[in-house]
């Protein structure tokens, strides 16, 4: 299995970075006190560097609007996923907890106000892109069970089977999302500013998956340079 992203997303978005972090034989069961602790203090850190009235300007904000917009897409109403988090928790709100991975990926993109997301690999079928749709791919959201199709052009992760994720980062498949199954997993952070220490960031979230779930890691850095990444 593979995972690629395809010219045509680097024509519409050539500053684009995608880090990628493939997981093999992890413990993704159980409650960890030190990860939820990990997670509020994200949440508090959110809430001491924004506002209400000055987070929406944050680079890393900004960035993936006009990406969003650039692909036909209202950010204002279906949010980039690292938006979507700053609000609810600049708001007041706390961000559930669902399993380690999640945790631990939501808990990095609070850090570092980039896009974060997982797929479970051994329920993708076939290679896994991040492309341009082209509006017959099947999709079905998280916690639903009505297909909701990509727009034509509308950039997306897929596989063989349909959309695992709508509009870049807006909202993931119900069909391949991380559970407290999950052994094998592929974790991505997407980045549109040369001023993300994306290697880093990679370096710290690989850290803490060995932490807590264990398993074997392999990790990479997807430009329009090196697009691909075997799984």
């Amino acid at each position: 299995m593979t995972f690629s992203i395809t010219p045509s997303v680097f024509d519409l978005l050539p500053a684009l970075r995608v880090g990628i972090l493939s997981v093999k034989g992890a413990n993704n069961a159980g409650e960890h006190p030190e990860i939820t602790q990990l997670l509020r203090d994200a949440e508090a850190s959110v809430r001491l560097r924004f506002t209400e009235e000055n987070y929406g300007s944050d680079p890393g904000i900004t960035a993936f609007q006009e990406a969003h917009r650039a692909f036909g897409n209202n950010p204002k109403r279906y949010y980039p996923s690292h938006y979507a988090l700053l609000k609810r928790v600049i708001k007041g709100g706390t961000l559930p907890l669902i399993n380690p991975l999640v945790d631990l990926y939501n808990t990095v993109s609070l850090r570092y106000t980039l896009p974060v997301g997982g797929e479970d690999v051994d329920r993708c079928e076939g290679n896994i892109l991040l492309d341009r749709a082209d509006g017959s791919e099947p999709f079905i959201p998280l916690g639903e069970t009505n297909n909701d199709p990509p727009d034509p052009g509308e950039v997306v992760y897929k596989d063989d089977a349909g959309v695992l994720c709508r509009k870049m980062n807006w909202r993931e498949a119900d069909r391949t999302k991380l559970t407290a199954d999950t052994k094998n997993a592929v974790l991505v952070v997407e980045s549109l500013l040369p001023t993300d220490s994306l290697e880093d960031i990679m370096g710290e979230l690989s850290s803490l998956v060995s932490r807590f779930c264990e398993g074997s890691q392999e990790r990479a850095l997807l430009t329009r340079e090196s697009p691909s990444m075997d799984l």
